[in-house]
């Protein structure tokens, strides 16, 4: 099946820079980003009444539409599927609870890069002024006071 994803890559790629009269995906690229993240908004919007619908045939249809037109804005970023798989593996076997809290929470301000001793990334709650500190190694986080 990765197969697909490498040729579908391809494929952009070198329709790309075609004439806008004689590919879409072409088109797309001519118009901007702007039109292929209004395509993805279309879509996204079509998976999720396909779904709603129950039709299991046109869910997969809508949903091939959409991960197309994701892989045209990837494409625009000089980005590819093989891009979002390594991350879907490096992801495999995290809970996605300590995954999610791995990230810097909104309302944060970046205030350390890392230590001599540890990699670490500080971030300063601009609310209540206090630090986390998140180990790299690890992807916890533990809160403690400035």
């Amino acid at each position: 099946m990765q197969d697909i994803l490498q040729t579908l890559t391809q494929t952009i790629e070198a329709r790309k820079l075609a004439s806008p009269d004689s590919s879409y995906v072409a088109k797309l690229f001519s118009k901007g980003e702007d039109a292929i993240l209004k395509k993805i908004g279309e879509e996204a919007t079509e998976v999720i009444l396909s779904s709603k619908e129950g039709d299991k045939s046109h869910i997969v249809y809508e949903t091939a539409d959409l991960w197309f037109h994701c892989m045209v804005m990837l494409s625009h970023h000089g980005l590819a599927a093989d891009d979002v798989l390594a991350e879907l593996a490096r992801r495999e076997g995290l809970s996605g609870i300590a995954e999610k809290n791995s990230r810097v929470p909104k309302g944060v301000n970046v205030c350390f890069a890392r230590s001599r001793a540890v990699r670490y990334l500080a971030v300063r709650c601009m609310k209540t002024m206090r630090c986390w500190h998140f180990t790299i190694f690890i992807r916890s986080h533990r809160c403690i006071s400035c």
